[in-house]
């Protein structure tokens, strides 16, 4: 009797994935309507900011990247990501400071969050609790608390359409309700086509996980697909536990695509993801189909991912689904169990000793008094 394939086995999947990070996957669609719903209790007061700059680490943080990709071209003031122990000099009463940290005990989003209070930014937290919660509670600071005993990069729907909701309350967009309904119907659907039981011949994410195995995925967004192109980069790097990378159009087109001139038999150790949309600009496609040509010549895999829905948040979220689950299966290839992100948690341990955190607890101590 043949063997069956390993994705093809739910039971053996189920087996490696011991903390079933597949679930939040197939419950994507779920997890985006509670996070719609938990949205809606978030008071802010009234505040009208000049800047917007989003502070947070790995998981934590990706929210404020598509924040950005998706505000582009809807609010007419910048939005900025901040992954620093500090935020940038001109950072005052007039800048929202939205800190988030899925844990609440992220140190450089507290530091973040002690030197947002200090300036007299208004600010406001994002967390499932811990120290970040405590600190913004006393200090009467607005807190949205989100479910807990996730992993933080599990968590996106609930760390990231809180911020669409904001740029709402604070009158810099309009509704987001029609773009998270249809968000939600398309990733039942994206979650339907991917979901495990569907056979790898008629699953696209099983597919690619199969396609990209062995090798160090690239992968390459363009415009609101930018910060999606780096999510489906750092699942790959947290769930499969394998080196990739992410760029974007137009930019590595003048010096990324020189890299591939010369691969030579190192090709062979890459894939290339490209992540497509029916609302490419003519100027965006050339360029992408012009990329490609020059890669495949390299003998180098190439791959397309497309979007899904009409909205713009529905064809970033259709893509991220896609990627989370090629992400997993891949990891369940390799036999690894995607949950566990030991050598960040020893780095963490480690980095304990150095007392920067204690410092910054202190400081807020007494902020807080």
């Amino acid at each position: 009797m043949p063997k069956t394939p390993i994705l093809d086995d739910i039971k053996k999947m189920k087996e490696i994935d011991k903390s079933d990070m597949l679930s939040f996957c197939i419950d994507a669609p779920k997890h985006y309507a509670k996070a719609s719903e938990l949205a809606r209790t978030l008071s802010i007061g009234k505040i009208k900011p000049k800047t917007i700059i989003t502070a947070g680490m790995g998981g934590s943080a990706i929210g404020g990247e598509l924040l950005k990709d998706w505000a582009r071209d809807r609010t007419t003031i910048p939005i900025e990501v901040c992954r620093e122990y500090t935020l940038p000099a001109y950072a005052d009463k007039n800048t929202l400071a939205i800190v988030v940290s899925y844990s609440g005990e992220t140190e450089e989003s507290l530091s973040v969050f002690l030197d947002a209070i200090r300036r007299k930014c208004p600010t406001v937290c994002i967390s499932s609790g811990g120290t970040l919660q405590h600190f913004a509670e006393r200090l009467n600071v607005p807190h949205l608390q989100v479910p807990a005993g996730m992993a933080p990069r599990a968590t996106l729907p609930y760390l990231f359409v809180p911020m669409l909701a904001l740029l709402h309350k604070t009158g810099l967009v309009a509704t987001v309700d029609p773009e998270i309904t249809e968000t939600i119907e398309i990733l039942r659907k994206v979650s339907e086509a991917n979901q495990p039981a569907k056979p790898s011949e008629s699953n696209f994410a099983k597919a690619l996980a199969s396609n990209v195995c062995e090798t160090i995925p690239v992968i390459y967004g363009f415009g609101f697909y930018r910060a999606v192109a780096q999510r489906f980069k750092t699942q790959f790097n947290e769930n499969s536990k394998v080196p990739a990378k992410w760029e974007f159009f137009p930019e590595l087109d003048h010096n990324e695509i020189v890299g591939w001139e010369h691969v030579d038999d190192m090709a062979e150790h890459f894939s290339v993801i490209l992540i497509r949309g029916e609302d490419e600009p003519e100027s965006i496609r050339q360029r992408i189909e012009a990329t490609k040509e020059i890669i495949r010549k390299q003998s180098v895999k190439t791959f397309e991912v497309h979007s899904l829905g009409k909205s713009t948040l529905a064809k970033m979220a259709s893509v991220i689904c896609i990627g989370d689950f090629a992400s997993i299966y891949l990891a369940i290839l390799r036999g690894i169990d995607p949950t566990p992100v030991n050598t960040i948690s020893v780095l963490k341990e480690r980095l304990k000793r150095s007392g920067v955190r204690d410092k910054i607890i202190r400081d807020l101590e007494k902020l807080a008094k």
